[in-house]
């Protein structure tokens, strides 16, 4: 595994203490740390013990072409020192089989605790990169060349939901998991959902829903109301940040749309080039003060929020 570029113990605390404050005990459900065939600044190794010297609670491991149980189940007991707990899931990408009920299976049984819809694979994702010719800035690129996607959709051409989606969601409400949307469309969401929790799924969580997805303001309120999380990228708002998109005056409707209740922030950093999701965190921070968000809703954000998805003591 490779070192942070940076070579440099990670930095407990900062210049301002009330920062500091307020990000220990955060829960990050976005980590993108390696090895990956995506160009990551740093390991998994380097992110618990980034977030350990931070007063981080856990870290939710996420791959877009693996499953990171395997190796968080390695790890779990071998950091356990740090006090930071460690989870992951499965995308259901191309690189597992699609939507692949043995692969959903597999880590299950390895004690994973998410399951994302397709994320790179998603015809969504793919229209997208296809559409825009100035994509490959928006969203990381792999270190070399890849097989060409096949489009994946949780909807048959009638607009109805897949079987093997069906199958899977049984699979996921028996196991209590956290059913995520992945990069499918909003249109797409809406019926998975609705039939996730006709079928007893009782974790929902929706992720960047303006990026991608194309969730409008109304709509994340619309998911909100059918009991969902919406959490937003740290790395679409902080400064330093190669995919900021957005800035604090968007974040503001944002919270104001999906209610400070249900919206989580995770860092979805770990890229070459980007800042550590600890960096991240404490620039979110900064910018949730700065539009009057109370010290209470952004512990409500970035750690009970989380807690409660993850089924934690908050």
């Amino acid at each position: 595994m490779t070192s942070a570029p940076s070579g440099q113990k990670p930095q407990a605390q900062t210049d301002d203490p009330s920062i500091d404050a307020l990000l220990r005990g955060a829960i990050d459900l976005h980590c993108h740390s390696g090895p990956s065939v995506m160009r990551r600044r740093f390991d998994h190794i380097d992110a618990i013990e980034d977030a350990a010297a931070a007063g981080l609670k856990a870290i939710l491991f996420k791959d877009h072409y693996y499953s990171v149980t395997p190796v968080v189940e390695l790890l779990k007991d071998r950091y356990a020192k740090t006090g930071v707990a460690l989870f992951s899931g499965l995308a259901l990408n191309n690189s597992v089989g699609g939507l692949n009920r043995y692969a959903v299976d597999h880590m299950i049984k390895l004690g994973g605790q998410i399951v994302w819809m397709p994320t790179w694979s998603a015809a969504n994702h793919i229209d997208h990169h296809r559409k825009d010719k100035d994509f490959d800035k928006k969203f990381p690129t792999t270190k070399e060349q890849m097989l060409a996607p096949t489009p994946l959709s949780a909807l048959d051409a009638r607009g109805a939901l897949l079987d093997e989606v069906k199958f899977i969601l049984d699979m996921i409400a028996d196991s209590n998991l956290i059913l995520s949307s992945g990069h499918l469309h909003i249109r797409e969401i809406f019926p998975l959902f609705e039939e996730a929790k006709r079928r007893g799924v009782r974790r929902l969580l929706v992720n960047h829903p303006t990026y991608l997805v194309d969730a409008t303001l109304s709509d994340i309120s619309a998911l909100v109301a059918l009991g969902a999380y919406v959490e937003h990228s740290i790395c679409m708002f902080v400064p330093g940040s190669i995919f900021k998109f957005y800035d604090g005056k968007f974040l503001k409707q944002l919270l104001e749309a999906g209610t400070i209740e249900k919206t989580i922030l995770g860092s979805d950093l770990g890229q070459l080039g980007n800042p550590t999701p600890v960096e991240g965190f404490r620039s979110v921070i900064k910018l949730c003060l700065e539009i009057g968000c109370t010290p209470q809703q952004i512990r409500q954000m970035i750690a009970i929020n989380p807690a409660r998805l993850l089924e934690l003591p908050a």
